[in-house]
Formats: structure tokens, sequence, C-alpha cells
């Protein structure tokens, strides 16, 4: 897979929904018994590189007008798997996994082909290109999934606003089941104290007051085994935004109450994808040499109406700990996820894999909450000394020296 050649650029991105249009399919067995059915939406912008060395960006929708080729109900081991094929050569695919009481999604790959040249007219890479997301957590068997709102699904490249969705796998007697909401779409509890004023759902405009830190929040993912990835932390959000023509630094507190929670786990990593109305933050952990766990990307999504803007680095190392440990930080972090965002992270506690009973095991506490953090200045401070010391004694040395040439001639 391709990355992009500036991950940490701003991307601009015109996602237009009202154009989106459903496509609604049914995956049948080989006893025409209807075993997937998925009605959506997806509008997709995709980021690519022209020919000119330059970026562009595409914006267009899943058609209703769609093939199935390729999907399966899954049988001699093999995952049932939707594959949606549009277009010259663009395909949209989920697989799915289950146990015995729940179903879910596994790995969303958008695959979208650069030689079609209504779409890409200059790309500078031809082919097709695929990038792969998480989507679809943990739904009871025999029960459909149902999501009005959109989510925004951030990938390589590849921003997805998926909504209007009505999806059920391993579908019984090929009848559909009762529906289940996603809490998106569930009426938000009604206020029973004071009238406060109501949170923007737009991008924070500038401010230079300063916050408080913000409220530490619980999250969890789940598969079909159980919670594969449990997280505390309060997280602030800092980005440069244009305002009278000028670029100022803002920042914004993530308020957990209003974010829904969703992810997904493989063998390898484990992803946690935070949404509200105006923000997605997609925390992706992996294994690394198969003992320790750590942070390895950051996707960020600043929605404003119809338009997102997106940041990414693939490329972080942050958050180690030994597998079967979890990780602790209560000091305040900076994770840079490009020249013009950053996360600032307070009491973080992270773990991948080894979860029991919703607790977070032993914890490794970072270094800067370590009792041996205040002897690095003191080191630093230390070596400077010596340098100093070192260079004058060498220069008194030398000094002496000459000196000494002088008087014997």
């Amino acid at each position: 897979m391709e990355r992009c050649a500036c991950p940490a650029a701003l991307l601009l991105l015109s996602l237009v929904l009202m154009g989106a249009m459903a496509f609604d399919v049914e995956i049948k067995d080989d006893k025409n018994a209807t075993c997937i059915y998925a009605k959506l939406s997806v509008n997709v912008t995709v980021q690519y590189e022209t020919n000119t060395s330059s970026t562009k960006n595409v914006t267009f929708s899943v058609p209703s007008e769609v093939t199935t080729n390729g999907s399966s109900c899954g049988s001699n081991g093999k995952a049932p798997i939707l594959v949606i094929n549009f277009g010259n050569g663009h395909s949209w695919s989920l697989n799915f996994t289950r146990n015995d009481s729940m179903y879910s999604g596994g790995a969303l790959i958008f695959t979208y082909n650069t030689n079609d040249s209504t779409l890409f007219p200059d790309a500078l890479k031809e082919g097709l290109i695929s990038s792969t997301a998480a989507f679809l957590g943990p739904i009871p068997l025999n029960s459909t999934y149902k999501c009005i709102s959109s989510e925004v699904v951030v990938s390589e490249n590849v921003t997805q606003i998926i909504s209007d969705v009505k999806l059920e796998a391993f579908m019984q007697n090929g009848t559909l089941g009762k529906e289940v909401s996603c809490d998106a779409d569930k009426p938000s509890p009604t206020p029973t104290t004071n009238p406060s004023t109501t949170a923007s759902t737009t991008t924070p405009t500038p401010t230079s007051k300063p916050l408080d830190n913000p409220t530490t929040g619980n999250y969890s993912v789940s598969d079909v085994n159980g919670t594969c990835l449990l997280a505390s932390m309060g997280l602030q959000i800092n980005t440069s935004l244009l305002s009278e023509g000028k670029n100022i630094w803002t920042a914004f507190n993530i308020d957990p109450t209003a974010m829904s929670k969703n992810g997904t786990c493989s063998n390898q990593t484990g992803t946690l994808i935070l949404t509200d109305n105006s923000t997605v933050i997609e925390f992706t952990l992996a294994l690394k040499n198969k003992n320790h766990f750590y942070l390895k990307e950051v996707n960020v999504a600043l929605i404003n109406g119809s338009a997102s803007s997106t940041r990414q680095n693939q490329n972080l190392s942050a958050w180690e700990a030994s597998v079967g440990s979890s990780y602790m930080c209560h000091k305040e972090q900076q994770i840079k996820v490009s020249e013009d965002l950053v996360i600032n992270s307070f009491d973080v506690r992270v773990q991948l894999f080894g979860v029991k009973n919703e607790t977070f095991a032993t914890a490794e506490e970072c270094l800067a909450d370590s009792d041996l953090s205040f002897l690095i200045p003191i080191a630093v401070g230390a070596v400077l000394v010596f340098l100093i010391i070192l260079v004058l004694v060498s220069y008194l040395i030398g000094r002496r020296k000459s000196r000494t040439g002088y008087q014997s001639v």
C-alpha cells in the first residue's frame, strides 16, 4: 500500500453529503437463502498524487447500481464477505466474524482504480490501490444493525462517510432480525440541570484563553472474544486555524460524554475510534516484536458542515508497554499528528490485548511519572559542568605549554 508522500499535510476534503446514493444488496447461499443483507450510503474522498508531483482530492459516491461478485456466505473456514463492485474497477468490501452470541465487521477495504481517467485524469500511479479501516462493532446475532447517522471512517488517503445503514450478516432462515440502533441514533437524555450554553457542532473558533485539563474518558473495544483494547485518558486538540487571514493556534477539549465509541481488533492491532459531530479521532495500537504494544498511528478528522480536513501520523512510537501489562502516564504528553495539529493527552492508561474482567493489568509507568525523572535535568547539568571544566583545563594546559615554548627560545 502506497503511503501519502506528505502524511502531515492538511487535506481539505469536500464531502458532498446531499448527493449520497444507497445500494441495496442481498448475498445468498447455495440454497438461495439470504445470509448477508446490506443497504447503505457511502461517500468517498480520495487524495492522490498527480503526475505534476502535487496532490488532488476527488469526491464521489458509491452508486445504487453495483455488483456483488466476490461476495460469499463463508464456508470451509472462510469468513463471510460482502464485496461491492462499481464503476471502473472500484470496490468496497467488508468481512465478518462471529462467536456464539455476537457478530462484527472485520477489515473494511476500499479499493480504487487510478486508471479511471474520469475520476483520476492525472494520477501519477496507475492501477488498483487499497486502503483498510475498521467498521461495525459487535452486534447480537439474529439482529439487524441500523444507523441513519453519518459515521466518518478515515484510512490511508481515503475518507468515507457512511450513513443510512441497514445491515445484517449470518442471517437465519433468510430473514432480517430485530433492529439494533447505533449510539448516534439513540436520543440523548434530557438535561435535568440548569440551562447551559449548547456545545458547538463545528470546529471551535480561535481563542487565546487557557483551557482546564480535559475530562478523563473511559473507552473499550471488543471483538468476538471479549475486550481487546482498554483505554482511559483525557484529550485536548491543538490545531492551527485560519482566522481573518492569519493562522492562529487554538485548543479545545474532547468531551468523552459526547463521543461515540467504536473500534476493532485484529491479531496484530487494535483501533479505537472516537466520534462526535465535529471531530473524529482514530488511535491504532500495534504489537512490536510480539512482546510489546505501542501507539503506531493517529488519524484526526475535523468536520465543519459538509467539509472535512484530516491529518494523520502513521509512524508514531508512543505509549509502549509489555503485552499483558498496561501503559500509564499521568503527566501531560504531546502527540504530533501533523505540523498544524497536536493532541495533548492527560492521565493516559491503555492496554492492548490480555484484558481480563474489564480491568487494566499491572501498569508500566512512563519515564515522566517515575521517581527518577527528576534526575534527568540534574544529570544533564552535571554533564555540562564537566564539559565546561574539561574545556577550561584544556585551555590552561595549552596556554602553559605555549608560554614554556617561548621561554626556551
